[in-house]
C-alpha cells in the first residue's frame, strides 16, 4: 500500500518546492501584502523548525486556475530543475471540475508527470481530492472526486510516493474549513491540512488536524438563504462570467516564490 499518515519518515528535508493550483498556492488564507499563505507555506514553517536555521530553502511554484496540463508543462520542469529533498504536487481538480471531463483520463496524464518527478527529485508527495459530500458547490463531483483520488493511490503505489489523503481528513467537512466563496479553503482549513501533511512526512505536529471543532450554533433558514445570494452574487456569477469569456483566475497571476530561498 502507498504511504500514507503516520506510516512515512523521509528523514531530513532542507528544501522543498510546491507545485499545484489555487489550493497549493493558498488562495483563501489571507497573507501580508496582499498575497496568500495556504497549507504549503505552513508546511514549510513545520520543516524550517527541524534543521538548522537558515539552512532550508522553499519554493511555491502553485498558480490558481491552472489545469493540470498548464501545471506539467510550466511548473513541473521548474521543480525538476530545482531539484528540492521535497515536491508536493496537487493537480488536476480543475481538470475534474470540468463538465465532460474523464477522471480515468486526467489520471493518466497525472502518472506519466509523476514518472517524471520522480526522477528527478527526492521525494514527491502527492495528493487525493477532498470528500466533497459536505461541499454544497461540488457535491455532484463526488463520483468523479473518488475515482481520481484512487488512481492517485495507486500511482503512489507503483512510485513510492507518500501521500496526503484528504479525503479521509474529516475536520474539513466542516464549513468553517472552507472560504466565503465556497470553493478554497479557509485559514483554518489551511492548517488543518498542514498539520496533515507534517503526519504524513513523520514530523512531530503542534496540534492534531482533525482535532473536533467547538460547537457552532445552528443557523436560521433566513440566514442560510442570505449567505446563498450574498455567495452568489460575490463569487458564483463572476465565475460564471470567467467560463463564458474563456478567462482564469490565473491569468497574469506569477508564481510567488519562483526560486528556492530561505524563510
Amino acid at each position: 500500500m502507498a504511504d500514507d499518515s503516520r506510516s512515512f519518515n523521509a528523514g531530513t528535508i532542507g528544501s522543498y518546492a510546491a507545485i499545484g493550483d489555487s489550493f497549493t498556492e493558498g488562495v483563501g488564507d489571507p497573507g501580508p501584502g496582499g498575497a496568500f499563505t495556504g497549507w504549503a507555506d505552513r508546511l514549510a514553517v513545520l520543516l524550517d523548525d527541524r534543521v538548522p536555521e537558515h539552512t532550508f530553502r522553499y519554493a511555491n511554484l502553485a498558480v490558481r486556475g491552472k489545469l493540470l496540463d498548464q501545471i506539467v508543462a510550466e511548473q513541473v520542469p521548474r521543480a525538476r530543475q530545482l531539484a528540492p529533498d521535497l515536491v508536493s504536487f496537487c493537480a488536476g481538480g480543475n481538470d475534474i471540475i470540468r463538465p465532460g471531463s474523464d477522471p480515468d483520463d486526467v489520471a493518466e496524464r497525472f502518472e506519466k508527470a509523476v514518472a517524471d518527478l520522480t526522477s528527478a527529485v527526492g521525494t514527491v508527495m502527492v495528493t487525493t481530492g477532498f470528500d466533497t459530500r459536505g461541499v454544497p458547490v461540488l457535491r455532484h463531483m463526488r463520483g468523479k472526486a473518488a475515482i481520481y483520488s484512487a488512481h492517485v493511490r495507486s500511482i503512489a503505489d507503483r512510485y513510492g510516493c507518500p501521500v496526503l489523503d484528504l479525503w479521509s481528513l474529516r475536520s474539513v467537512q466542516d464549513r468553517r474549513a472552507w472560504d466565503s466563496d465556497r470553493l478554497h479553503l479557509s485559514a483554518e482549513g489551511h492548517t488543518r491540512v498542514a498539520l496533515r501533511a507534517g503526519q504524513v512526512l513523520g514530523l512531530d505536529i503542534p496540534a492534531d488536524p482533525d482535532q473536533p471543532w467547538p460547537p457552532m450554533a445552528p443557523r436560521r433558514r433566513v440566514e442560510a438563504r442570505r449567505d446563498n445570494i450574498d455567495w452568489a452574487r460575490e463569487h458564483l456569477v463572476p465565475w460564471i462570467g470567467r467560463r463564458l469569456r474563456g478567462e482564469s483566475s490565473g491569468d497574469h497571476v506569477a508564481a510567488k516564490r519562483p526560486d528556492l530561498l530561505p524563510l
